[in-house]
Parts: C-alpha cells; structure tokens; sequence
C-alpha cells in the first residue's frame, strides 16, 4: 500500500462508519493483571461501549488475543458482543506482523482503523505505528487502552502521534460515527446500548427518556 499522509484537518479527517474497520487487541487477563495506567473497571466499560457502538453502526471489529491458553481467553463482556467471532489468537507480540490480521483489515477494504489494546505502549503502539507507515489512516482509543504505568502509556501516545497516529477517546469515536442525531435508527441504539456506558451522561439521559415517557403517557 502506498504511504500517505494522515488527513490531519477538514472533514475526510472525521470517522464515518463506511471507512471504519475496528481492531480489539489482548483484553485479556494477563494483561488487565499489570494495568496501573487506568483503574481496570472503567478500561473494561469503554472498551464494551466502544464494541457495542461499532456493533450499532456495523463498522467490521476483528478482535486478537496473544497466546491465550497462557493470558486468558478475551473478558467474557467484550466476547458477548462478538459471541460468534472467535479471536484470532496470535504468539506475534506486533498484532500488524500477523498475516491473518493484516488480511482480515484489507478484506474489509476500509483505510481508517480504529485501536484499542492493552498495553498502550507495547501491543497498541506497535501495530499502530506499522500501519501508519504502511498508509493506513490510524486512531488510537486511548481510553479503552491501557499500560502498565501513567508514563508507560503515556510515552505510548507520544510515540504513536510522532508516527502520525490521531489519539481519541472512545465516546468521540462513537460521536463522529453518528454524526447527526437526526440518523434515528442509530441514534436509538446508541441510546439502549452504549450510553449506559457513559457514566453520568447516560444516567442523564435515561432520566429525561424516562420524564418524556411519563409525559407522553399522561398525554395519552
């Protein structure tokens, strides 16, 4: 693939999901064991949230695991997402060196990929970096990746933006899929499956859902 520069501005630099793959990386036991970077609960909630919002706007999720009969199978509430897709399990540290995840990304036929893995610095920075360089337009989803200290995973982001890699949280990568809140189907899916993922912002909203249906009712 001929390298390109990643669109740093205007709005081919958002995420549609038309040109969105997903690729989930070793959230797995081993790897939450040593994750000081983020309290381990609230990378286990986005990572599911982020899952979910993929599911709800049909963008591909390719999900990977590293020598899972020693690091654990995948945590059960991501794989519940996915419960027919099974991960590919790799020994390759590098998730871009193994060649049936660099060929489930290109059967997808999408230039952006999405990240998110454990641990930032290792198992996120490393395929990051390889496919930006190879013309893939890369974002990072800090919050649902994690390292084994705050430096550690901080370190991680600076190196992947130096390679030109674009840091998001997971709500933003949601937020650019639906765009428009006018889009209703996905819009109401997002609002039965992901919000409740997003902390005080989904309680809000399942309160006024409430107070609209009491109104609704009374009216009635």
């Amino acid at each position: 693939m001929t390298q390109s520069p990643v669109l740093k501005n205007g709005l081919n630099a958002l995420l549609t999901p038309e040109e969105s793959v997903l690729v989930l990386i070793d959230h797995q036991p081993f790897q939450f064991a040593n994750l000081h970077s983020h309290e381990p609960m609230m990378i286990v909630n986005n990572v599911i949230g982020l899952a979910k919002a993929a599911k709800v706007f049909n963008v591909p999720t390719i999900l990977t695991t590293v020598v899972e009969d020693r690091g654990g199978k995948l945590i059960q509430g991501l794989q519940d997402v996915f419960p027919d897709q099974k991960p590919i399990d790799r020994t390759f540290i590098n998730t871009w060196e193994d060649a049936r995840v660099v060929e489930a990304v290109k059967k997808t036929g999408r230039k952006k990929i999405v990240m998110a893995a454990l641990w930032t610095e290792i198992c996120l920075a490393m395929p990051a970096i390889q496919a930006a360089g190879e013309g893939y337009d890369v974002y990072a989803v800090t919050d649902a990746s994690g390292g084994v200290s705050v430096e550690a995973h901080e370190m991680g982001v600076r190196r992947m933006m130096m390679a030109g890699v674009v840091p998001m949280n997971w709500l933003a990568v949601a937020s650019e899929w639906q765009r428009d809140w006018a889009r209703q189907d996905s819009a109401a899916a997002l609002g039965s499956a992901v919000l409740p993922h997003t902390g005080a912002t989904g309680t809000s909203f399942a309160w006024e859902l409430q107070l609209l249906g009491q109104k609704a009712g009374a009216g009635a």
